[in-house]
């Protein structure tokens, strides 16, 4: 005898079942249906209120990251389904796997006006047209009796490389629908073939008396760091990495060069001089990556693991990248060779004598910062600091969406990490970041979740306000604001929220420490010269200089050590 039910319980029923225990959103009329049967899973799935659909899908997103598994929001028609589309194009860009359940208005009220009306009928908005661009897969449900099979499509094309998110459009009346209880329709599994290493990859890295390795997120989204760190032994190379990618090599191994890019370490560029090969690993080197490194890549030979072909010239090798670095390293030498001497990851020059507050502050961040924490750093100033300056935790991710840089991502990202893992979070952003999406705040109070929210306040837009005093002459007034206590506006908001105003790098370490030790959200902000350069290559190359190629820098004649 079959059972019906009504498809938001299939749906809520196969979420379940595929480990999905939480799901972040805004509710409305149009998604209603799915979040009372989703509340019927008991404590199976938890459901996260955002303030904002781009903070519910950067919260999926931040699941997804801190987890390597699905990442699920559910949101309404309208706006609410529109203004998903900044949180799916940064999942699509930084390939992180991610299932969006979108409400509709019932179909019978399609083309006739109906509210929030995006069926594409009679010159409505069209929901699939607006999100095919950004994801892996769309489909609108029409038949209930099609979800087995769109929902299995959906989240395959999610999972499969390159991984990204898939939509389902989900009308209100086709929510309700009855679907027959039975085995779900699941999609085949990808064949998996043994990846082919043409010998004219392993040549050049047998051939190679130096090698730079650059590794990026992919390495991360493959659960491959160790496959990674085996071939860097065995090719006896330096290892950088991109910008988002902190975490996916020891940042304190004596092979480890820095990061590479416009935010990065000027010793990556010295080392890939040197080199003879450049391995990428899990990244197509995108411009923030290879920033002050053009001249060098074009005089060397380079080869790239990764789902997609790169961004420079070279050898694409297209395979699955964990299978393809096991496969690489069996064909290198069998032992661990020595790593060649270089100077260690050393800062980007700052111009001028004037003190560094950014430093000081992220020092701070780093004595305080447990070893297992995440770290999601945002946009600005702040953000390039932070990558530039602060070391992956040994046991964390280091979080940086480079994808479609928005602003503000962190603060719902961070809330996804922490709730999936429920470790320690860091969220490191700057007051523009904050005001933008700064009231998930009221999110992590209401589900105590471990985030610490770590605001840099310049009272300002700064790193737009330095771009525009450097190239245009002066800045723009509208960059820069009226000074703020986000702190006592905090504290006002939520009473049983930790809230520091700290006055300088010692009182932000012990507001940290005091995080660490307690279960819920924290809050402490630190206020900084909107007019302090960061250390962002095309800022210091107009307001200072780069060292010239062959010159040492102070930072190369000392001990030299990320952070």
């Amino acid at each position: 005898m079959s059972v019906e039910v009504r498809l938001v319980d299939y749906l809520a029923r196969e979420l379940a079942r595929s480990g999905v225990r939480h799901v972040f959103g805004v509710g409305g009329a149009n998604i209603e249906d799915l979040y009372d049967a989703l509340h019927a899973t008991g404590d199976v799935i938890r459901t996260v209120v955002a303030k904002h659909e781009f903070s519910a899908a950067t919260m999926a997103d931040g699941h997804a990251r801190a987890t390597g598994r699905l990442g699920v929001v559910a949101v309404t028609s309208g706006g609410g389904a529109v203004n998903l589309v900044p949180g799916l194009a940064e999942a699509y860009a930084s390939r992180v796997p991610m299932l969006a359940l979108v409400g509709q208005p019932p179909t019978g009220q399609e083309g006739f006006g109906a509210f929030q009306d995006s069926s594409g009928k009679a010159g409505s908005l069209d929901a699939r047209a607006l999100f095919t661009p950004v994801t892996r897969f769309c489909a609108r449900v029409d038949d209930a009796g099609s979800i087995p099979d769109l929902l299995a499509r959906a989240v395959a094309a999610a999972r499969t490389d390159p991984k990204g998110p898939a939509v389902l459009l989900l009308p209100k009346d086709v929510q309700q629908a009855p679907v027959e209880l039975r085995e779900p329709l699941r999609a085949a599994p990808p064949v998996r073939t043994e990846p082919r290493v043409p010998d004219c990859a392993v040549d050049v890295l047998r051939g190679a008396e130096r090698v730079l390795v650059i590794a990026g997120e992919g390495v991360a989204s493959a659960g491959a760091r160790a496959e990674l760190a085996d071939v860097a032994r065995r090719l006896g190379a330096w290892v950088a990495v991109t910008p988002d990618a902190k975490d996916v090599f020891d940042n304190r191994d004596a092979r480890f060069a820095g990061v590479a890019g416009v935010m990065g370490h000027e010793n990556v560029a010295q080392c890939l001089r040197r080199a003879d090969a450049c391995l990428l690993v899990g990244t197509r080197l995108p411009a923030l990556a290879r920033g002050g490194l053009e001249r060098e890549l074009a005089g060397t030979s380079v080869i790239c693991i990764d789902p997609e072909p790169p961004f420079v010239p070279g050898i694409s090798l297209r395979g699955d990248l964990r299978d393809t670095l096991r496969v690489l390293a069996a064909r290198l030498a069998p032992g661990p060779l020595p790593p060649p001497d270089h100077a260690g990851p050393s800062p980007l020059p700052t111009p001028g004598t004037r003190a560094t507050s950014y430093a000081a502050a992220v020092a701070s961040v780093e004595a305080a910062l447990p070893p297992d924490a995440h770290v999601f750093v945002d946009a600005g100033n702040a953000g390039a600091s932070a990558i530039h300056l602060l070391p992956a935790p040994r046991d964390g991710r280091f979080v940086v969406a480079v994808g479609m840089g928005g602003m503000g991502y962190t603060f719902g990202a961070g809330i996804g990490a922490a709730l999936a893992t429920g470790q320690r979070t860091y969220v490191i952003a700057g007051d523009g970041a904050f005001f933008m999406h700064g009231m998930e705040v009221h999110t992590a109070v209401e589900h105590a979740a471990p985030v610490t929210f770590v605001i840099f306040n310049n009272n300002a837009h700064a790193m737009c306000a330095t771009r525009e005093q450097l190239f245009l002459g002066a800045a723009n007034p509208g960059s820069l604001f009226r000074p703020a206590d986000i702190a006592a506006g905090m504290a006002g908001m939520f009473p049983g929220l930790d809230v520091t105003r700290a006055e300088d790098g010692a009182q932000l370490r012990q507001a940290l420490l005091r995080s660490n030790a307690g279960t819920g959200p924290a809050f402490v902000t630190l206020d900084f010269d909107p007019a302090e350069i960061p250390p962002f290559l095309p800022f210091l190359t107009v307001a200072g200089r780069q060292p010239a190629e062959n010159e040492e820098t102070a930072h190369e004649r000392g001990p030299v050590r990320v952070g």
